[in-house]
């Protein structure tokens, strides 16, 4: 269990934590001439299970508490203290604040410098303290009254006592999911490199173990654990809840600074937007509005953001709504991460409250769907099950968003009733959880825009998956796409013929001389291979008016026999899937030139260019400079079909 100690400047703090330790924690030179903390001070004691009860000794100087902000963060018992003689004083104020925004559920208060007043007094205190604390999570703490100075320490040994039960008692931990530590100390140790210190938010890391993938985050530069001290001790561990410093490898002290986070590659992904509630409390200045300037406090890194209300125009004091908070640079957080608010000068907390999204999006931020997105993670923060997040993900949610919104915590994915993981149509592909009612609606939402193209177009044979797609779910995830093509397939919704998906029973049919002259020109056209005869050609070849064969082949295009590729020039399908294939062969992620395509297929410069303009005007490909990209939207199934599903 962590101890953090709360309270105004000179009231005992530290003198406080001396008595239960036996440890300083004034350590700078500085420190000790002036009598008050200045940084952050750590103290350990034994329990008698073993264990170690560790102290983090605050400062409670006005201009400090930014610092005793970092140190709050991640303790898990509060020890407000108030001095007997001086009684409540605005620090004690602002760090009971502070202890209340970052959701402590436990703790107790301390009558500090007993030796200086008299029972008359001391009842005046307590008097004072119960106000503060009413309606807090201190309402119903046990008070201690303690002299911490004089001979025997009147008062230390209960409180001592109580900690001891207090930490002997507290649950251990969770130590699923992914390791991260919060860093709020780096320094280096002669004959040991580079230390970082700070508390352990989640997971394990076990030296004896399989090591995760660890990054300095945000920069994402991998690290190298070479040994750990947890709890003030040698250990092979670093375990969720405690204080832990790493000898770090592969990476140098002014890499790192406080607010860094120590952590599984895949536990975080930066923004520098996030989305929160925000609880502004009733002493603000006045209400948060569009763009305002603040001081963000969240893990150990003091930030500044601008914020932007996503409901009305502006967050007024005592209010609790959803606020952006968009960052100058990239930091990482996670969905349920409390925060402390300070305003523009940074003179006093005026709020707080916890991450919902820590990938904001830029555009839509108001949108009815996205604040509904952002009331199913606020659910989820608290405790909520997976299926208030399936009711609000219109494509269901990826395994590995899903495990970074747990924390790593598999436990936690379990699909609720009438959901279950779809597994990848790609071997690179990963789960989908998706609810069966939400499955179901987007499989009718592609097959009613199927059938009212039909409606639309009675003589067309139906439609191409890509321009399905773009028809019907434009956004719609390649994994989730493939899944609800299948479900379709299978389920005999959908049927699929040649390069077209179509209703079943749809039909477009030849007249018996068109019928005929098809069977004159398809082998025709086939046999030309890469390099086909013009339509002119054609036409004379077989002695038939233009006019009448240009119809007919652009029928056979949209029965999916041919594709066009400039004005009177046709392909048969199977030599434009060839041609594609030879398109996805030279692609190998990086794209093809017209001078690849021309020498791989043995055409002229000027036809190469029309063919591979043809593949980015149908989708199969995307113009990115001098080159043409793959859009990666084939069937999983074998490549020829793959390509030739795909052309329109």
């Amino acid at each position: 269990m962590i101890v953090g100690t709360a309270g105004h400047i000179d009231h005992g703090k530290t003198t406080l934590v001396r008595a239960l330790t036996g440890v300083d924690t004034d350590r700078l030179q500085e420190e000790k001439k002036r009598g008050i903390s200045i940084e952050l001070g750590y103290a350990y004691t034994p329990l008698a299970n073993g264990e170690v009860l560790g102290f983090i000794d605050v400062p409670g100087h006005e201009r400090l508490v930014h610092t005793m902000v970092a140190g709050a963060t991640g303790i898990d018992f509060g020890l407000l203290i108030v001095a007997a003689d001086d009684g409540v004083m605005p620090q004690t104020r602002e760090h009971m604040a502070v202890l209340e925004l970052l959701g402590l559920r436990e703790g107790a208060i301390v009558l500090s410098k007993a030796d200086r007043a008299d029972e008359q007094r001391i009842a005046q205190v307590r008097s004072e303290v119960a106000a503060l604390v009413q309606s807090t999570f201190l309402q119903d703490a046990p008070v201690f009254v303690v002299d911490a100075v004089s001979s025997g320490a009147p008062g230390v040994e209960p409180l001592r006592r109580h900690l001891h039960e207090r930490a002997m008692q507290s649950a251990v931990q969770g130590r699923e999911g992914y390791f991260r530590q919060a860093i709020d100390r780096v320094f280096t140790l002669q004959g040991h490199g580079t230390i970082v210190t700070g508390t352990v938010h989640g997971g394990l890391l076990d030296l004896d173990g399989p090591l995760p993938d660890l990054r300095l985050m945000p920069q994402g530069r991998p690290v190298r654990v070479r040994s750990i001290h947890a709890q003030n001790r040698p250990a092979r561990q670093a375990v969720a809840g405690q204080r832990c410093a790493l000898n770090l490898g592969g990476v140098d002290v002014q890499d790192i600074s406080r607010g860094d986070w120590l952590a599984d590659a895949r536990c975080f992904v930066p923004s520098a937007r996030i989305d929160v509630e925000l609880t502004l409390l009733d002493k603000a200045d006045g209400p948060l509005r569009a763009w305002s300037p603040w001081h963000v406090h969240l893990g150990a890194a003091h930030l500044t953001a601008h914020a932007v209300p996503l409901v009305g125009e502006a967050l007024q004091p005592g209010q609790t709504g959803k606020v952006q908070l968009v960052f100058e640079r990239a930091i990482c957080t996670v969905t349920g991460e409390r925060f402390i608010l300070r305003n523009a000068q940074a003179r006093e907390t005026v709020g707080g409250g916890i991450v919902l999204d820590p990938g904001a999006p830029d555009r839509k931020r108001r949108s009815a769907g996205r604040l509904a997105w952002l009331d199913a993670l606020a659910g989820w923060a608290r405790g909520g099950d997976l299926a208030g997040l399936l009711d609000q993900a219109p494509y269901g949610l990826e395994e590995s968003a899903l495990l970074r919104l747990a924390g790593g915590r598999a436990d936690r994915l379990a699909p609720p009733p009438r959901a279950r993981w779809h597994e990848p149509a790609r071997p690179q592909g990963e789960r989908i959880l998706l609810s069966d009612a939400r499955l179901e609606a987007l499989c009718a939402q592609v097959e009613n825009t199927a059938l009212d193209f039909h409606e639309r177009n009675p003589d067309e044979p139906g439609l191409s998956p890509s321009r399905l797609r773009r028809m019907a779910a434009p956004t719609m995830p390649d994994a989730v796409w493939q899944l609800v093509c299948e479900q379709l397939l299978a389920q005999g919704r959908l049927v699929r013929q040649g390069a077209w998906l179509h209703r079943p029973g749809h039909r477009v049919a030849l007249t018996a001389e068109d019928a005929a002259l098809a069977e004159e020109l398809l082998p025709r056209i086939e046999a030309g291979g890469f390099d086909p005869p013009w339509m002119r050609d054609l036409a004379r070849e077989l002695g038939e008016p233009e006019e009448r064969v240009r119809a007919l082949l652009r029928r056979l295009v949209r029965q999916g026999e041919l594709f066009q590729i400039v004005h009177d020039l046709f392909y048969h399908r199977d030599q434009t899937a060839r041609l594609a294939l030879v398109v996805a062969e030279l692609d190998a992620g990086k794209g093809v030139s017209a001078a690849q395509f021309r020498d791989a297929t043995g055409l002229g410069r000027k036809r190469a260019i029309q063919i591979l303009e043809f593949f980015d005007r149908i989708g199969y490909t995307r113009r990115l400079r001098d080159r043409h990209v793959l859009r990666g939207e084939a069937w999983p199934d074998k490549p020829e079909t793959n390509l030739k599903a795909d052309l329109p």
